[in-house]
């Protein structure tokens, strides 16, 4: 007896890129025995055996049921509209790493009862993929070239080609395909040029390019010496700053100290002429308060020890001095003893 039957078992494993859309087939055929109504459901098998199928659309009772798995929600539709045609196929819009997994069709039309199960993988295309430059870009050193993609589902596959010159990759180079290093030994001038890297997988593309510029060595015994004159150089400059300000400094403080020295109440020092004036007029009124009582034991202090070079004078200028003119007073009334004052003659001598 002929009963339900699902044609669409040939393909039972997609792979689709992320944002594409994919049709998961689901086609079948009725028998006469069928007489209940027809009811078509997709559910999603988790990878997890302990958590139960999530239903995704249903066609039962002649409606269908589109508000179950809300992850998909505005992105999953019966390709036909009328399932009754025998096309129970779903259609999956903008797909997402997170679409894949496990789907199953089930077709029920009492009393037939068929299901398939098809494997749906999502892969994400290679993007912002970058490359670099390592080591120095220098003749006979080693360089690598680095390619990576930030997005991409694995596996991904990477493969370098020379855009420019003569489109071949150097005999020395040594291609990693997985990580994406092209290491370039024993570099040379004739290696410089633009280079183009691929990044693939099983559902798309993308690329970037680097330049490589090799240029001889630089001479790095002159930027050495020019650097320690420059340092020296820098040191000098430095020294003579702190030599002049350390002078500034003391100088500042001398003139602070000889300023605080200085006082204006002080009168100037007497000139030489005016203390030898002063040591004679001292002798004289020494000399005027001597009594008989004190004249023993004196001696004549000569001119010559005077301390004074401008007071030397011509004989005819030497000035004579006067005996002094004293009143006597009455001494009998003080009960005092008369003293005979000394007088200076012409020659200098007291008498």
């Amino acid at each position: 007896t002929r009963s339900l039957s699902i044609t669409s078992g040939d393909q039972t494993m997609f792979e689709k890129a992320q944002g594409e859309k994919v049709t998961l087939p689901c086609t079948f055929v009725l028998s006469e025995e069928d007489e209940g109504p027809l009811d078509i459901e997709w559910v999603l098998i988790p990878a997890d055996n302990q958590k139960k199928e999530q239903i995704i659309i249903m066609y039962a009772m002649d409606r269908i049921y589109n508000d179950y798995y809300t992850a998909m929600a505005g992105r999953k539709q019966f390709t036909n509209p009328d399932p009754r045609s025998g096309d129970g196929s779903l259609d999956i819009l903008n797909l997402k790493s997170a679409d894949t997994g496990t789907y199953q069709c089930k077709v029920k039309k009492a009393p037939g009862v068929q299901s398939q199960k098809i494997q749906l993988t999502v892969l994400v295309k290679p993007a912002r993929t970058k490359c670099s430059v390592e080591g120095p870009q220098v003749i006979g050193k080693d360089i690598i070239l680095k390619c990576a993609s930030q997005e991409g589902s694995p596996l991904l596959s990477y493969d370098w080609r020379r855009v420019s010159g003569t489109r071949e990759l150097p005999a020395t180079s040594m291609l990693n395909k997985n990580t994406g290093e092209l290491l370039l030994k024993n570099a040379s001038q004739d290696y410089s040029g633009t280079y183009n890297c691929v990044a693939s997988n099983r559902v798309g593309t993308d690329e970037c390019s680097v330049e490589l510029n090799v240029t001889p060595p630089t001479n790095t015994a002159g930027i050495i010496v020019g650097a320690i004159l420059g340092t020296l150089l820098g040191l000098s400059v430095l020294a003579f700053l702190v030599f002049c300000c350390c002078k500034k400094h003391r100088e500042k403080k001398y003139e602070k100290e000889v300023h605080h020295d200085i006082r204006e109440d002080v009168p100037p020092p007497k000139s030489r002429s005016s203390t030898a004036r002063s040591y004679i007029g001292s002798n004289r009124s020494s000399l005027g308060s001597m009594s008989p009582s004190n004249m023993e034991g004196y001696t004549k202090t000569p001119y010559s020890q005077v301390p004074s070079e401008d007071f030397e004078r011509t004989p005819g200028q030497n000035p004579t001095f006067a005996p002094p003119k004293v009143a006597a007073p009455n001494l009998s009334r003080m009960g005092a003893v008369p003293v005979m004052i000394p007088a200076q003659s012409k020659d200098g001598s007291i008498v």
